[in-house]
């Protein structure tokens, strides 16, 4: 195999693999922010992403103060399935939070993250 040829095959392969990492959907926004500090409790969370969502394979699990879950309703979709909201059972009290996600895309690729912020006292 000549040289030039062998480049060419290996571009093909880093771009075949490039485009399936970037297919998955990534978190673009969230509410609460990463790392925000916020002086009222949200009575939702709003995560975006880069890519339509499936609900039924897509969850979230809030933990706050004292290693505690926060109680939600079922997550709901928005913004042509790209947001997920997730409304609290309750207003969240003073505190840190981290909330852990899983989505699917619709075009199959599963990707998970987690993030966190605080409320104010």
């Amino acid at each position: 195999m000549t040289h030039s040829r062998f480049t060419a095959l290996l571009l093909v392969a880093l771009l075949c693999t490039a485009g399936r990492a970037l297919a998955h959907a990534h978190l673009t926004d969230s509410v609460p922010a990463d790392k925000a500090t916020v002086a009222a409790a949200s009575v939702e969370i709003d995560l975006h992403f880069s890519e339509e969502l499936n609900i039924k394979f897509s969850g979230v699990k809030i933990i706050g103060p004292g290693k505690a879950s926060v109680k939600t309703a079922d997550p709901v979709l928005f913004d042509e399935g790209k947001t997920l909201k997730v409304p609290l059972s309750e207003p969240l009290g003073p505190g840190a939070y981290s909330v852990d996600w899983h989505v699917l895309s619709t075009d199959g690729h599963k990707s998970n993250g987690s993030y966190s912020f605080t409320v104010k006292p």
